[in-house]
């Protein structure tokens, strides 16, 4: 069984997730504080995931990216808000984030191989252009960033956000995965599939 481990930074206790794969390490997201949290523990990533490109997700993104060396993929949906520093100062938010250009772009596909773990990447809009899920088959784990959260779903109110496209996208393709299904999530606790089936308020299966 594989460990996912967990780092909770920045102001909105935004979730990253390592994980040890066969020909090394893969970090899901960046938010503040995860550089300083790899080098405290020991651990070195050599891919770092980016599930969407909201600015808790990424602060420490190109932080981690000059420490380690590490390649960097996401999709091309959510470079601009990766890419330009003043992204979301054009909507009315007093929020800047270094850029992180990326070495690799990632669509939705049933099967893509990140250092020797076989993955399937669903492109989830609706929260943020370009947001992708990561799951683990093998493991029946799905690294979600912020889609599908314990009883809640991602926030809708954002520049790019669509609120029906979100909730479609997570009946017709997050639900369909099993209800045993363990969900990482960008914030909060984790959760299943089921459970999210049967009780969460804003998307039933």
């Amino acid at each position: 069984m594989i460990d996912f481990q967990s780092f909770i930074g920045g102001i909105f206790e935004t979730n990253a997730y390592l994980v040890s794969a066969p020909n090394g390490a893969i970090l899901f997201d960046a938010p503040a504080g995860t550089c300083e949290w790899l080098k405290a523990t020991r651990q070195r990533p050599d891919l770092l995931l980016i599930t969407h490109g909201h600015v808790d997700h990424i602060e420490d993104a190109h932080i981690v990216k000059e420490r380690f060396g590490c390649k960097v993929g996401y999709h091309i949906d959510s470079a601009p808000l990766i890419t330009d520093p003043g992204f979301f100062k054009q909507f009315g938010f007093a929020l800047e984030v270094e850029p992180t250009k990326a070495d690799f772009l990632i669509d939705e596909t049933d099967s893509r191989d990140f250092l020797g773990l076989q993955f399937r990447i669903f492109l989830v809009p609706g929260h943020c252009p370009g947001s992708l899920c990561f799951y683990l088959p093998e493991e029946k784990a799905l690294v979600g960033g912020d889609v599908l959260f314990a009883g809640s779903i991602g926030r809708t109110d954002l520049p790019g956000c669509d609120h029906q496209a979100l909730i479609s996208n997570i009946r017709n393709k997050l639900y369909l995965l099993p209800d045993e299904t363990k969900v990482l999530p960008g914030h909060g606790p984790s959760t299943t599939i089921g459970e999210e089936k049967r009780h969460n308020p804003f998307v039933r299966g």
